[in-house]
């Protein structure tokens, strides 16, 4: 009896240990965040992000070859290459973003079953030829790229790394803290894990969301009508049905029905008296 209770003694003393490391893990990961603060050159919003505007554009720069290989690489259609081109600088131009530290340039990849648009940070936008091909005017490739240019002048990508790093000083807390042995260290770390995922994809849904309310702004200041990017999203829910099932675009972005109301609030909150004619559709 007296040596079981020196074990017990012995387990209580390391459990209170790991709970006293895995708190300070988790310190150093919520003042390592919270130190991750910067304005935004755009919005002046103090944010909280991983790299700076020189380090998103480094980064952009080293990742876009990369990136355009796994979509089938440039798309060799000199004129289709210079339209998206042309439209992205025209949404750049309009807004003033040319004289912000990003570097903005546009690519059209050769993938044409992959239907889907990214932007790395720093300014490097992307479209697949699949989608490119489905579009039907250039406002509504404005749209497409308009919300694209959000992401980055948001930092969006920059803040999802800070909260990376954050979800990851957290689980390994938890999984020091919460631990039982091996096995039970890795269940609790797996859980921390989940819910940890669970925050950022939130974060990600909200992400696109402003960035359409972004992108609705850019179109009608280049003089695209921002309806255009109704239609976008029709064309994706169509897109939807023809596969049989969700475009790779619906993995990042929410889907259209998710997201048709926040652009027509947009919308109307741009033009109360309606949408001017005299833009181009």
């Amino acid at each position: 009896m007296p040596m079981f209770g020196k074990r017990t003694g012995r387990t209580r003393s390391a459990f209170g240990s790991r709970l006293a490391i895995g708190g300070v893990i988790a310190a150093i990961a919520f003042f390592s965040y919270w130190r991750m603060r910067s304005p935004n050159p755009h919005t002046g919003e103090m944010q909280h992000v991983a790299m700076s505007t020189e380090q998103e554009v480094a980064l952009g720069l080293q990742a876009r070859e990369e990136m355009a290989a796994q979509f089938g690489g440039l798309h060799p259609d000199a004129q289709g290459q210079e339209t998206v081109d042309r439209v992205g600088q025209r949404l750049v131009a309009a807004n003033a973003l040319d004289n912000l530290p990003w570097q903005f340039e546009f690519h059209l990849l050769g993938d044409e079953k992959t239907i889907n648009a990214f932007a790395l940070p720093g300014g490097q936008i992307f479209i697949t030829a699949a989608l490119y091909t489905r579009l039907q005017t250039e406002a509504q490739l404005a749209g497409v790229l308009g919300h694209e240019i959000g992401h980055v002048v948001e930092r969006h990508g920059s803040e999802h790394l800070a909260k990376a790093q954050l979800t990851q000083g957290l689980v390994g807390a938890v999984g020091v803290g919460a631990a039982d042995g091996a096995s039970g260290g890795q269940m609790a770390a797996a859980a921390a894990s989940m819910v940890g995922n669970m925050i950022n994809l939130k974060y990600g849904r909200g992400d696109e969301l402003e960035s359409d309310s972004r992108g609705v702004e850019y179109m009608a200041k280049a003089g695209y009508d921002p309806t255009a990017m109704i239609h976008v999203m029709q064309v994706l829910a169509e897109a939807s049905g023809d596969r049989g099932g969700q475009p790779e675009f619906f993995a990042t972005h929410p889907n259209p029905e998710n997201r048709l109301d926040q652009i027509r609030a947009a919308i109307r909150k741009l033009y109360p008296q309606g949408v001017p004619e005299t833009l181009e559709k």
